[in-house]
């Protein structure tokens, strides 16, 4: 016992563990790759929210769900983006290589809580895909991480490769609403040699949401090639105007 103490107190001395959200060096006690002060400093969606697609609510119509489509039942995010320490956590997953990073956050996604029917019903999880130019630059999908440590906790399977992507697209990130939509229509195709989702409530995961132009037009090559409803868990959601902080 007394040696495995020395053991691990050289490699903390030799090898020392840095929090990728913050660059502090994490105790030997912690767990993962993220210091619980980031964890506790990411800025949760308040309540109540919107029993549809999981937005703060303040009683007035809800906006944010008139940009989903009608097949999509629900939609969840663990917290806001931009902010910190949420967004260095997903920065160090899509481009600094921490892959690792992706299990801790697919964990808190994955205790987001459902309408019941979403529970009762769902039967697998869909990640975004890739072009195959990205995920080659990447080296993995980080959406596709993500899911797998949800679909652990849920118990329900993974299935990768039903979607693919038809063409590269720009990044979203500087785009107008408009433009994401354009620049990801008709991006997307259901394989239908791959699964069988005929009928199903299948749940597509991704790292953040902005407008769900993506998302939206996953779901939609999903419901062309034959999933009755979809919904939706991402790790972000980016605030719109007026959203309570």
């Amino acid at each position: 016992m007394l040696l495995s103490a020395v053991r691990e107190a050289i490699l903390d001395f030799t090898l020392p563990r840095v929090c990728v959200g913050c660059d502090a060096l994490m105790a030997r006690a912690e767990a993962g790759i993220v210091c619980g002060l980031c964890w506790s400093r990411v800025h949760l969606l308040p309540n109540p929210v919107c029993a549809r697609c999981g937005h703060p609510f303040s009683g007035a119509e809800c906006r944010w769900c008139e940009l989903l489509p009608p097949y999509v039942r629900c939609a969840r995010s663990f917290c806001w983006i931009p902010g910190e320490p949420a967004a260095e956590i997903v920065h160090a997953l899509k481009y600094g290589g921490w892959h690792a990073v992706g299990a801790e956050m697919g964990k808190r996604m994955s205790r987001l809580t459902f309408p019941d029917d979403v529970v009762r019903e769902r039967v697998a999880l869909v990640p975004v895909p890739l072009s195959a130019a990205r995920k080659k630059e990447r080296g993995y999908n980080q959406s596709e991480l993500l899911a797998a440590e949800i679909a652990e906790a849920w118990k329900i399977p993974l299935v990768s490769g039903c979607l693919v992507r038809t063409r590269s697209t720009r990044t979203q990130t500087e785009l107008s609403p408009e433009d994401r939509r354009a620049n990801v229509a008709g991006s997307v195709r259901f394989h239908t040699r791959r699964v069988d989702l005929a009928g199903a409530h299948v749940v597509l995961v991704d790292d953040v949401v902005t407008t769900a132009a993506t998302l939206n037009e996953c779901a939609r090559a999903l419901y062309d090639g034959g999933a009755r409803i979809i919904s939706y868990v991402t790790f972000g959601r980016a605030r719109s105007a007026g959203d309570r902080i």
